[in-house]
């Protein structure tokens, strides 16, 4: 009786998942033909690509001066969060399907110009703290979750390729402690 009443409702799930495929399927076909495509702002449009060149170019122009100043491109940028405190993690893009989805988007989604790539120093260079030559966490800078790692690996083909140079610790050894001219009594 069990059995019989468990393939019973095995085959209805099939059935209906089958007639829901079927239907989603006429369905997307449908809404594609009668859609219209609606006019995206040209502002908010990021399905355009900046060669590494215009980048270099624009961080010495006199627009990104009057824009940013001598400060870092993060330094002026809020987040967005409720209550008092920011939670840790930032959003994960701010960009869907080639366009500005936030009203409130990271500093690198927010300037089209700004292209993050191992031969961009002068970008790259912002996001590296000037004390300790780590990488400033994402939480601090503001960047979106997918900026940060487009970010991380531009710094490591930096570092790997030349561009960037990186302070290795240095470290001090008592060698009196493997100096054998020591006399023992």
């Amino acid at each position: 009786m069990a059995l019989s009443f468990h393939i019973r409702s095995m085959l209805k799930r099939a059935i209906l998942y089958d007639f829901k495929s079927s239907v989603r399927f006429y369905s997307d076909q449908t809404e594609e033909s009668t859609e219209e495509k609606t006019p995206i702002d040209p502002s908010k449009d990021r399905t355009k690509v900046i060669p590494v060149e215009t980048s270099i170019k624009y961080l010495q122009s006199k627009a990104y001066q009057h824009t940013y100043g001598d400060k870092a491109v993060w330094y002026l940028y809020r987040r967005n969060h409720k209550g008092a405190f920011a939670p840790r993690k930032t959003r994960k893009s701010c960009v869907r399907n080639g366009v500005i989805s936030t009203g409130n988007p990271c500093p690198i989604c927010r300037d089209e110009y700004l292209v993050l790539d191992h031969r961009n120093t002068q970008l790259l260079e912002q996001f590296i703290s000037e004390y300790t030559g780590q990488i400033l966490d994402a939480f601090k800078t503001g960047l979106c979750q997918k900026k940060h790692k487009e970010l991380l690996v531009a710094i490591e083909r930096a570092w790997d390729q030349g561009y960037l140079t990186y302070d290795v610790p240095l470290r001090k050894y008592d060698y009196s402690l493997y100096n054998k001219t020591t006399n023992s009594v």
